[in-house]
């Protein structure tokens, strides 16, 4: 047997030397830490997905060493996503549940980011010459991819109140890119902060997109809180809405006011008696103007040297007329007892026992009789006859009118009839009243009709009609007297007659 036979057999296993691009510097992923027994909570940080965006808390276990600036993967509600670590403090208000870190960005991660990066403003061109195409009134602001690239983001803004419907625009971008297209509405604030540029104060960045992460709700209180010009180019930002600055001090402003006196309000000062003419907030001073007249100065005084005297005067009004609104709760300081108390006194005093009969808590006591004010009842009398007198005469009034037209009617009708004579009509007997003229008696029809026989054939021509003739002069007045109320009822003897012949 020779000697190589004798030789133990070698492992055939070749160990295979780690490569710089197996590096967790490289790949991102860390080491497997060993499970801690202690009962320490997990560590979290704040990570940024945005420049000046909001931070969102994660996990941090297994992640001992990461700094603020590093960049690492996430998982988001929009999926995965790369985020570069804000903050390593824990939040005071601690929510819950956190998700973790799943690894460091690697070197791939960070070229694939690059290149989304200039993707997006390609597409950014590319939906704004849709949306032109399409004639939709909205603004394409931003393009945003994933961190796969599998999902395209667009945000726009409009100034319509309705909202837009952006099918059309979504199914041409479609055509143009194969991945998942979404559509976000944004409000003025947000593009205002991606746009950036110069603040309506002349400041070279703006607010928002310089250091503000998350946008706090203002409204024209906090302007008139700060007593500030209410005048809108004055209090209105880059994006047309309210500065963001209104809400800076606005706390201080109100816990000042809570501690200083109102406007016009008088107060005591080392200098005398004063009105209150202005208030300086974040000095916690008041403006007060002592004197009247040409000698009146004005001075500034620090809150305390001042003294309050209109609530001084008003406890000592309360305390003189026994209506202090301590006394109910016990704390009263003005040793003087309120009026609730004063009038439950005598009654507990004079209240009988329960053990007293019912003849002794319920007395016949005599009603207090009222006492009457002379003067009162006078005019009250007074008013009463005059009433009544002006009654009596409107009565009085209508007797006389209606004696008067009774009279008028009897008149009328003992009134002698008209003569007879068609040459002559009798004139009315009132010619003032012009309804009660008595018309002529009208002559028979039975006269008109002989006098008709007697015009003989057609050849003949007719005679006139001496009673006809005055019947048509006197037709006028009867068409007169047909708008007037009281006409008499007309007869048939001025009807037309008709041709016998025919």
């Amino acid at each position: 047997m020779n000697e190589a036979e004798t030789v133990t057999p070698q492992s055939t296993e070749q160990t295979i030397e780690p490569s710089m691009f197996d590096s967790p510097e490289w790949t991102g992923v860390p080491p497997q830490p060993a499970p801690s027994s202690s009962g320490q909570s997990e560590p979290l940080v704040g990570i940024r997905f945005q420049a000046v965006g909001k931070v969102y808390h994660y996990l941090a276990a297994g992640f001992p060493n990461l700094k603020p600036g590093q960049w690492v993967i996430v998982d988001t509600v929009r999926g995965r996503q790369m985020g570069q670590v804000a903050t390593l403090k824990t939040p005071r208000a601690h929510g819950g549940p956190y998700k973790r870190i799943e690894r460091l960005a690697s070197g791939r991660d960070m070229a694939m980011r690059h290149y989304h990066e200039n993707r997006e403003l390609e597409a950014m061109i590319a939906c704004r010459a849709e949306s032109a195409g399409l004639r939709l009134p909205i603004k394409i602001v931003r393009a945003e991819y994933s961190f796969d690239g599998q999902t395209l983001t667009f945000l726009y803004s409009s100034d319509e109140d309705e909202r837009i419907e952006v099918g059309a625009l979504r199914e041409r971008m479609g055509h143009l890119y194969r991945a998942r297209l979404e559509f976000r509405q944004i409000s003025p604030r947000e593009v205002a902060k991606i746009l950036g540029g110069l603040g309506a104060c002349g400041i070279e960045e703006r607010c928002c997109s310089r250091f503000l992460t998350e946008f706090s709700p203002i409204s024209i209180k906090h302007a008139k809180e700060q007593n500030l010009s209410l005048n809108p180019h004055d209090i209105t930002g880059m994006c047309g809405r309210l500065r963001c600055c209104l809400v800076y001090e606005f706390e201080q402003y109100v816990q000042a006011r809570s501690t200083l006196p109102k406007v016009k309000s008088v107060i005591g000062t080392p200098m005398g008696e004063g009105k209150v003419v202005e208030i300086l907030h974040l000095r916690d001073s008041v403006k007060v103007r002592l004197g009247d007249g040409p000698e009146a100065r004005e001075m500034i005084f620090h809150r305390e040297q001042l003294t309050p005297l209109e609530e001084l005067r008003r406890l000592q009004e309360k305390a003189l007329n026994g209506t202090c609104d301590k006394h109910e709760g016990g704390g009263c300081d003005c040793g003087r007892k309120g009026p609730k108390e004063d009038a439950q006194a005598p009654t507990q005093a004079a209240a009988p026992t329960a053990a007293a009969p019912a003849a002794e808590q319920f007395e016949d006591t005599p009603p207090t009789p009222r006492v009457r004010d002379p003067q009162r009842d006078a005019q009250i009398k007074a008013r009463q006859e005059k009433v009544k007198a002006q009654q009596q005469e409107r009565q009085q009034r209508r007797d006389d009118i209606r004696r008067q037209l009774k009279n008028k009617a009897q008149q009328q009708g003992s009134a002698p009839s008209a003569p007879s004579a068609p040459s002559t009509p009798s004139a009315p007997s009132a010619p003032s009243d012009a309804r009660h003229i008595q018309r002529p008696e009208q002559p028979e029809r039975r006269s008109d009709r002989s006098d008709r026989s007697d015009r003989g054939d057609r050849g003949n021509p007719p005679q006139q009609n001496p009673q006809r003739s005055q019947q048509q002069q006197r037709r006028p007045l009867a068409r007169r007297d047909n708008s007037r109320p009281n006409r008499p009822p007309q007869s048939d003897d001025n009807a037309k007659p008709q041709n016998p012949e025919s």
